[in-house]
């Protein structure tokens, strides 16, 4: 089968919500990386032949297929298309799966993939409650058929945070120790200069705005719980953030003829559908599937990343699939870093390679639970 390589890899900073991007129009702000992947590769912009973009919640701004408009004002030419999708939290990571299989099924050569989000614009939620008829905020309020096949439940994320800490035995405590190490770990990253090559400046950002130094189990111990009675607060939840990232994904034919040197390949990729009560869980059976597909273990796994969209996922996947915790979002994760949920896939990739280059490290697995009860896992392999 054809390979699908990854050539270059960048993002923008996080953004807080309502911090340095917060004046930034979405498709100047998801422009960006596409332009620095074309001018630090020296890529014929004629060469491109799909931009494929991750972005949740696509009204306002961010509507009317962000990823073409985004290309068009990252200078592209006209002929080049762009496509925006929707697989809620793994938007852009499918975005790079659609782009790598495009190109391994031998239609096209070379794709931009990624994706950005705005939220200090649209908050979470947004476009469930936009045209509305039935004056809830969710999309299947009023369907006959979810009624019949799931009822009443209540549909949550936060809902479904709360029963994997239950369930898998996680206190507040836990959760919040794991929310301080993900400040840590991204302190450390950014002081260390790791994100340097990967973060493209833009607007003046130059660093990551979520990562907090003044945070500690005090504090977060006097935060109330977001449901009466529970574990949740938002110390130990992903941060609204603004931000986008890019991959440039190409064929060996076009690594030949542009002159392009690989830094990784897709091992592999793969999609897997869970309960869409308990949204969250699916990470793990899908990481299951991924390594059974993939003929390898978590022990071949050099590092692994899980988007943090709350404490108990990332705690929960690692005490089911048995992974190192040493291993595992290395850099810190959303709690710390950011959630900018259509450019949180690319992001957290990008991160990946940059990671798996400056350890010598072999072989990198991502996952993140999405809306709906699914979850994405990417496994690439380094070269060189």
């Amino acid at each position: 089968m054809p390979e699908a390589y990854i050539v270059d890899a960048v993002r923008t900073a996080t953004g807080r919500r309502g911090g340095g991007f917060a004046g930034v129009h979405p498709a100047d702000l998801g422009a960006a990386p596409i332009r620095a992947l074309v001018e630090r590769n020296d890529v014929d912009p004629e060469a491109i032949e799909d931009v494929v973009y991750g972005c949740i919640d696509a009204i306002g701004s961010q509507a009317g297929d962000i990823a073409r408009t985004a290309a068009l004002v990252a200078g592209l030419p006209e002929s080049v298309p762009g496509v925006t999708i929707d697989r809620q939290c793994g938007s852009s990571q499918q975005a790079v799966h659609f782009a790598a299989q495009a190109v391994m099924s031998g239609t096209t050569d070379l794709v931009i993939a990624g994706g950005v989000q705005k939220m200090s614009q649209f908050p979470i939620l947004s476009s469930f409650a936009a045209g509305e008829p039935y004056g809830a905020v969710d999309p299947w309020t009023g369907s006959k058929g979810w009624q019949a096949r799931y009822g009443d439940q209540e549909i949550s994320q936060f809902r479904s945070a709360e029963t994997i800490a239950e369930e898998w035995g996680f206190s507040r405590e836990d959760m919040e120790r794991f929310a301080l190490e993900s400040h840590r770990r991204a302190l450390t990253a950014r002081e260390e200069g790791r994100f340097a090559r990967e973060i493209l400046v833009c607007e003046g950002v130059e660093h990551d705005e979520g990562p907090r130094a003044d945070t500690t189990l005090e504090k977060m111990a006097g935060l109330k719980p977001l449901a009466p009675g529970g574990r949740l607060t938002a110390a130990v939840s992903s941060q609204i953030s603004d931000a986008s990232a890019a991959m440039l994904i190409a064929s060996e034919r076009a690594v030949k003829e542009h002159g392009l040197v690989p830094r990784a390949r897709i091992h592999h990729l793969s999609v897997r559908g869970a309960s869409p009560v308990n949204l969250l869980v699916a990470p793990l059976p899908a990481t299951e599937h991924a390594l059974r597909k993939a003929g390898l273990t978590i022990g071949d796994i050099d590092l692994a990343e899980v988007n943090e969209a709350f404490a108990s996922v990332v705690l929960a996947w690692q005490k089911h699939i048995g992974a190192d915790p040493a291993r595992v979002n290395v850099n810190g994760g959303a709690i710390a870093l950011g959630h900018p949920l259509g450019a949180s896939g690319a992001r957290i990739m990008t991160t990946l390679l940059h990671e798996l280059e400056r350890t010598g490290g072999r072989y990198g697995l991502q996952t993140m639970c999405e809306g709906g009860g699914q979850a994405n896992v990417t496994i690439i392999e380094r070269l060189g």
